[in-house]
């Protein structure tokens, strides 16, 4: 069981691999491979060498999972409803930019079916 004081101060980072998430938050690769599958919301990106690679999201999420599961008692069950109810909040935050002018659409159609490309091609592979 952690307590505030044990809980890691995530470094300044874009990416990190799945033993650095394990040093970081205390929870051993193989448990980090299972929530994953539990909560889709942790979902890190494959590297080109087939590495795990995780934004600083998904290790607050994983210490915000940790903290449920290990302070809070909450059974995976209890955990997983918890998390819905955090993208739901989260997704409410979302901000509403009306740009609904076609030529607007249009473009950001484009940039998003580039930055699709951009994500397979160099991060699925």
């Amino acid at each position: 069981m952690s307590n505030k004081a044990e809980d890691s101060v995530i470094p300044e980072r874009l990416y990190f691999k799945i033993g650095e998430v394990a040093k970081i938050t205390k929870v051993k690769p193989y448990i980090l491979r299972y929530w994953e599958s539990e909560f889709k919301i942790v979902n890190p990106v494959k590297s080109k060498g087939r590495q795990r690679v995780y934004k600083k999201t998904d290790v607050e999420l994983i210490q915000y999972i940790k903290k449920l599961l290990h302070e809070e008692k909450y059974t995976l069950e209890g955990a997983k409803k918890k998390i819905k109810e955090f993208k739901k909040r989260l997704a409410a935050k979302q901000m509403a930019i009306p740009f609904d002018d076609l030529k607007s659409q249009t473009a950001f159609r484009e940039i998003k079916r580039e930055l699709v490309f951009i994500r397979k091609r160099y991060l699925k592979d």
